[in-house]
């Protein structure tokens, strides 16, 4: 059963509940490890989602966040005090400053502004769109910061609309405003000189991959004269960069055809012929089948799929699909080519992902040299005690052969 939820502004209590963890915990979470799960959550305790708990590990105390229907009952957001809006929007207004620091926010209108535990903000994520913040929670017991968000998102910058994206229920996705007016559907954000057309109402993510921006940048330097082949390629990030990188010619394959669709409406809008080019609407492993047999090969191939697991539970058959992706795309690969692999996975970690990629090399009869090793850009910070923060993925091999 769904426990209730405290409102939005709820306010601050004088007396908080304290939860005794076990002493084991202390170390990590004093070191920075923002969750605690439910497991180590006495049985016995009990307040509603959203409720600011004292916990305990030994010496360490600090200030969490409790939700009582998440597998991650606690989420650790402050060790001097309990968080009001304004220790939150000091976080917010740190989290921008960050950003200006490493330069992202000269280097194109879309960016990251806020990353959940990178960003002291646990579940919570916001991106920036020109004039417009997104805001995302990770389930109903963050609500009562998302005010005190939106007060740091209008105090660090002139914006013309925040939103949140609102999943499930009857409804199914839809924007909700909670500030000024929502982004127009055909809003066009700028990333490292290119224009992308970026749907926050119905893209995935909140509307780009936006932690892919420098793995797209460097597939821009490793396409000139190559002929590239980009899986899973949604609205195209990965093709225009390699178009404007010298590729001579650049397919994408993607199976929704609205992505395919806003892919092609990409290359046009930063001024290349997508006439030159190929973009198919076709389930990837089905047309990797339908190249092998005809011989086909490309010189740099990409493959960026959507998450294999939802879960721990999941893990073993993620990175069994992972193997078998890698073989096909392998296979499809030419002697000397490329292959940038790609994974958002949360539950393969980065040695487990390689693991993955020397499978499909076995199966592949091939041999692969890694030439590049990446996560996020930058605006993805992550915390040194949280592994499980690095998601992302990104390897570039040399294929050797057999």
């Amino acid at each position: 059963m769904s426990t209730a939820v405290l409102p939005p502004g709820a306010p601050v209590t004088a007396s908080l509940p304290v939860v005794e963890l076990p002493s084991s915990l202390g170390r990590a979470l004093a070191a920075g490890h923002p969750w605690i799960y439910r497991d180590h959550v006495p049985r016995d305790f009990q307040a509603p989602s959203g409720t600011w708990v004292r916990v305990r590990s030994g010496s360490f105390s600090a200030y969490a966040l409790w939700d009582a229907d998440s597998a991650l009952a606690l989420r650790v957001f402050s060790r001097s005090r309990e968080p009001d809006e304004r220790w939150v929007v000091a976080r917010v207004g740190d989290a921008l400053s960050l950003r200006d620091a490493l330069g992202v926010t000269r280097q194109g209108s879309a960016y990251r502004w806020i990353a959940g535990e990178g960003d002291g903000l646990p579940g919570i994520v916001v991106d920036r769109y020109g004039p417009f913040a997104v805001l995302s929670t990770d389930g109903p017991a963050l609500l009562p910061l998302v005010p005190w968000v939106v007060a740091g998102l209008r105090r660090a910058a002139r914006l013309d609309g925040i939103v949140r994206r609102v999943r499930g229920g009857a409804e199914g996705e839809r924007v909700e405003v909670l500030f000024g007016r929502a982004p127009p559907e055909d809003l066009v954000v700028e990333e490292h000189g290119l224009r992308f057309f970026s749907n926050v109402h119905v893209g995935q993510k909140t509307g780009l991959f936006l932690d892919q921006r420098e793995n797209r940048r460097t597939v821009e330097t490793l396409a000139s004269g190559r002929r590239v082949l980009n899986l899973f390629g949604y609205t195209g990030g990965f093709s225009v960069y390699a178009v404007r990188g010298g590729a001579t010619h650049v397919t994408t394959v993607d199976v929704a055809a609205g992505a395919i669709a806003a892919a092609r409406k990409n290359c046009e809008l930063n001024g290349f012929d997508p006439s030159h080019h190929a973009f198919l609407a076709e389930d990837a492993f089905e047309y990797l089948e339908a190249a092998r047999q005809g011989g086909e090969r490309f010189d740099l191939v990409i493959s960026d799929p959507p998450s294999f697991a939802r879960s721990r539970a999941h893990r073993e058959r993620a990175q069994r699909a992972y193997g078998k992706l890698h073989a096909a795309a392998l296979e499809v690969t030419a002697e000397g080519g490329l292959y940038a692999a790609s994974s958002c996975t949360t539950q393969i970690s980065v040695d487990a992902f390689r693991e993955t990629l020397v499978e499909g090399a076995r199966r592949a009869r091939a041999t692969l040299q890694t030439v590049h090793d990446a996560g996020h850009a930058p605006d993805h910070p992550i915390l040194a005690a949280h592994p499980e923060g690095r998601y992302l993925k990104f390897i570039v091999s040399r294929v050797l052969g057999g």
